[in-house]
């Protein structure tokens, strides 16, 4: 099988043409999503100014991306150069996303596997959406948002 790497949002989220392949060189990783989100929305999207403390997205490999999922249900994919996502539905804030610290050795565990078919999740996340249960396959439904990223996002304390 060619080697084909899992995606990262530098590489996934590119500008559609007309625009240079480079037009957005100098638009630091995670801001690219927001980016990607105008052009196809046709509207502006604002960075959050603020980030989310005490809430930790945590990375995951998802059909061969690197996935970050938002409390809001929406889900982009990321970057261990530039770990902060930003929701470009709900607008939430910049959450710090949370890789494993051999990102290498994560993607090296799925590379046999056909892009589609590379799912890897970190042991430590307490709610990893949709990861089989030991032994099972066929995947499980998403865990509920814990109770402080809620209180966050509806502006009480975490």
């Amino acid at each position: 099988m060619p080697d084909i790497p899992v995606q990262r949002a530098e590489h996934f989220y590119l500008p559609p043409p007309p625009l240079r392949p480079d037009e957005w060189a100098l638009v630091p990783p995670a801001e690219l999503c927001l980016r990607w989100y105008e052009m196809r929305q046709q509207r502006r999207i604002e960075a959050p100014s603020g980030t989310l403390l005490g809430i930790k997205l945590w990375a995951r490999i998802d059909a061969g991306r690197w996935v970050a999922d938002c409390p809001c249900g929406s889900a982009q994919v990321v970057t261990p150069t530039d770990p902060r996502f930003a929701c470009p539905e709900c607008g939430a804030g910049w959450f710090v996303v949370a890789f494993p610290e051999d990102t290498a050795a994560a993607e090296a565990a799925v590379a046999s596997d056909l892009p589609s078919e590379r799912f890897w999740w970190q042991d430590d996340d307490p709610n990893p959406w949709n990861r089989p249960p030991d032994g099972d396959e066929s995947g499980t439904a998403p865990q509920p948002v814990e109770e402080a990223v809620r209180e966050a996002l509806a502006g009480g304390a975490p």
